[in-house]
């Protein structure tokens, strides 16, 4: 019979473990796995920002279940005592890794190389991390992205993990909210907080990036969201052809879909309207050029060429057109997301459940996420695929962004 010890491992974890809930997780997940747990040791940070330590002996039925459970506590922030070196394994040919390859979580992730732990760079979830044993730099990888031959980190061994903890500095929309998703929040604190949480990242020299669906010109929210673009607050703007051409009809005849937005009562003759929009930026041969040529002189898309603000137009199945600017083919267009998703600091997500989910799913879990969408489900399908961390506001669009364009003039002004 084996030796009880050799279904047990020692293993410790730091951090906030008690306001931040990590060392309960860990418990939660042990007792949910059938599994047993001793804490040894257990020292509790005194002053706001110490950490606390905690070291536990783990334990299952078996080697197998023993393994099963700690995979998941991995995963939650734990780390094994004895630090382990990683195990990596070549990708046998392009875009397939290794059997038992490590899917990754979007949370700050190191791996245990050569004698030392070194931080995975360009972290974001379910992709495999690629290790370059000359500069021992670790990098993200989607699959497709594998060379043959690329070393690819398997298992779970060596890799540690750290999961959000609540914020430690004073109370602003992320602790005001947490991820709670409510429509009876009070919607003029909450767009106080997000104005002010986009001023103090670009008073940092941060980067903001803006994920946004038609409904932001259905809902008459174009205008405020030019502004917002104007007064310098959108460092990229990430959408579908739908945005654009939803914006240039409006520009161009004041309707969306036919609709005057202004009014609410549908134009004469406007259903022709939105391919109206399309034919005259093909026309004209792109958004830019429309703008050079005089025909488009308002709007998002140019507020954001003349500001000289990057865009992603990313298509799809159901596109009217495209535009010339939309990237029909969904590999290239990820990958552009992906180019211009690196380094931000915040995004806002406005109105458009298939855009802000692959963006979140490109998101390190350090970046603050808002969700605005007037469908609470769009936010809980955020929440529950992965951006945990989003805070959700259940609001029409279009009066949100007035009031955030109103808040955030203010901050400017003084």
């Amino acid at each position: 019979m084996d030796d009880e010890r050799e279904y047990s491992e020692e293993v410790w974890v730091e951090g906030h473990l008690i306001d931040s809930m990590i060392l309960t997780r860990i418990l939660d997940r042990i007792m949910e796995l059938e599994g047993d747990f001793e804490i040894v040791e257990f020292r509790a940070g005194k002053k706001k920002h110490d950490y606390s330590r905690a070291r536990l002996i783990v334990k299952g039925k078996s080697k197998e279940h023993l393994d099963e459970i700690m995979k998941e506590l991995y995963r939650l922030g734990a780390v094994s005592v004895e630090a382990k070196e990683v195990e990596l394994k070549p990708a046998p040919m392009d875009g397939v890794a290794p059997d038992d390859f490590y899917s990754t979580t979007n949370y700050p992730t190191e791996i245990f190389y050569q004698g030392s732990w070194i931080p995975v760079e360009d972290i974001m979830m379910d992709k495999v991390i690629v290790v370059d044993p000359v500069s021992k730099r670790a990098r993200c990888v989607p699959l497709r992205g594998l060379k043959k031959g690329d070393f690819v980190v398997v298992g779970e061994k060596g890799v540690r993990v750290r999961p959000p903890e609540r914020p430690r500095e004073s109370l602003k929309v992320f602790e005001f909210m947490g991820s709670k998703v409510s429509p009876e929040k009070p919607s003029t604190s909450i767009v106080k907080h997000i104005a002010k949480e986009m001023h103090e990242v670009k008073r940092r020299g941060g980067k903001i990036a803006i994920v946004a669906g038609p409904a932001v010109v259905h809902t008459g929210g174009a205008p405020a969201l030019a502004k917002i673009v104007r007064l310098g607050y959108v460092d990229v703007l990430l959408a579908g052809n739908a945005l654009a051409v939803h914006d240039v009809e409006y520009a161009l005849f004041g309707t969306s879909l036919g609709i005057k937005v202004d009014e609410g009562v549908a134009a004469p003759k406007g259903h022709r309207n939105h391919l109206a929009a399309i034919n005259e930026i093909l026309k004209a041969g792109s958004l830019k050029a429309a703008v050079e040529k005089g025909i488009l002189n308002k709007g998002i898309m140019y507020e954001c060429i003349t500001r000289g603000v990057p865009y992603v137009l990313a298509g799809s199945i159901r596109d009217d057109g495209p535009l010339p600017d939309v990237i029909t083919d969904v590999v290239e267009a990820q990958k552009a997301y992906r180019e211009h998703l690196r380094g931000v600091d915040m995004v806002l997500m406005l109105a458009s459940t298939l855009h802000s989910i692959a963006v979140g799913n490109m998101l390190p879990a350090t970046v603050k996420v808002v969700c605005v969408d007037i469908n609470p489900a769009t936010i809980i399908k955020l929440l529950d695929r992965g951006t945990a961390h989003a805070v959700g506001v259940v609001s029409d669009v279009g009066v949100f962004l007035k009031m955030l364009a109103d808040e955030l003039w203010s901050l400017s002004a003084t």
